[in-house]
């Protein structure tokens, strides 16, 4: 995608034009004044950088275990200046208050969803709609080959980078009693959704009229409570949230291919030499297939567990009719999205294989 790669390079070459204008005023005016330039993110030496990352996920999420922490160690072994301090758990904030801080340069690293970010940059929510992305591969094939437009314009907004995106796992619903294989079983279900604007698209692209918009907070009491039914989430975080103590049944209709975005603002950037920054997007991208594969074998470990348990069910996707969750979804994103979101949405499903 190379989005921010692309973007350095243009402000780099800005920051050669100011020093060297820089340069000659120093001549003209016969000043001292010896040394290497001083200027951020220049090649002259690797200075010590502190990155602070954060996320929401708990250190029991494989996108901690085997994600931010493989990048903190891996950055600091490299031995070029980095020092990476972990926040997992919201421990900066939840994430709409997390990206200003990200804006300005104080969290220097972020896994953010699209739905979070589109509070502030509205386009970028349809990479969260429902079955926008048929699977994994397709999702990762979007990010290396058609994400550079609508990254490029969230950049353009917002002054930060998307670097990549990391698999958080398949959404599912997991519920107390209630068996669902089609759209028409989740008629009148109290099921919790995320408190965004995309996220309760979905809920109604998806069948569900009687959404639960509690906080994330609120969600395992608002399930003990029997306020909400059920919840939508990949089956590693219903289970590091212990949602699963709850609920009995998981539902694996998969309808929303969970991406992490890794954001980092032009503001950090500015902190890093030219090695620092391209060791960092490496770094973030190699753990890329590695976080995948933890997932997923995390996800199916969690997945024998109740499939074993004959207090749980385990709706399996060949019992689901995912066709008709499928065509429902597309069908709504085709009227629901207009002018720059429909393109976007449309782009993304040009793509599926």
């Amino acid at each position: 995608m190379g989005t921010a790669r692309s973007t350095r390079r243009g402000r780099l070459a800005a920051s050669v034009l100011a020093a060297s204008a820089l340069i000659v005023t120093g001549c003209a005016g016969g000043g001292g004044g010896g040394g290497g330039s001083t200027e951020p993110g220049s090649d002259s030496a690797n200075e010590p950088v502190t990155l602070t990352v954060a996320t929401s996920q708990n250190e029991e999420t494989p996108n901690y275990y085997c994600g931010v922490e493989l990048l903190q160690e891996r950055l600091e072994a490299a031995d070029i200046g980095f020092t990476v301090e972990l926040f997992p758990a919201s421990q900066l904030g939840p994430d709409a208050d997390r990206f200003p801080l990200v804006q300005a340069g104080d969290i220097d690293i972020d896994l953010q969803g699209a739905s979070a970010l589109s509070s502030t940059f509205e386009p970028i929510g349809v990479v969260d709609a429902a079955y926008a992305f048929d699977d994994v591969d397709h999702a990762f094939q979007w990010i290396d080959e058609g994400s550079e437009d609508l990254f490029t314009s969230f950049h353009e907004a917002t002054g930060v980078n998307i670097v990549d995106g990391w698999f958080f796992g398949n959404r599912t619903f997991t519920t107390k009693d209630v068996e669902v294989r089609s759209p028409d079983d989740l008629a009148g279900i109290p099921m919790r959704f995320p408190n965004s604007p995309q996220f309760l698209a979905n809920a109604e692209a998806l069948g569900v009229d009687n959404p639960v918009s509690v906080a994330v907070e609120e969600v395992y009491s608002a399930l003990q409570q029997g306020i909400a039914v059920g919840q939508e989430n990949p089956i590693v975080a219903t289970r590091s949230s212990s949602y699963d103590e709850v609920l009995n049944t998981a539902v694996l209709n998969d309808h929303n291919v969970g991406i992490h975005w890794l954001i980092v603002s032009d503001k950090t950037y500015e902190k890093m030499s030219d090695e620092q920054a391209e060791l960092l997007e490496q770094t973030i991208h190699e753990i890329r297939p590695e976080n995948r594969t933890c997932v997923e074998e995390a996800t199916e470990e969690i997945l024998d567990e109740y499939r074993e348990d004959d207090a749980f069910t385990v709706i399996e996707k060949e019992d689901i009719d995912m066709d008709a969750f499928i065509s429902q979804a597309e069908e709504f994103f085709q009227g629901y999205y207009t002018g720059e979101n429909l393109e976007a949405y449309q782009a993304i499903r040009d793509m599926a294989g």
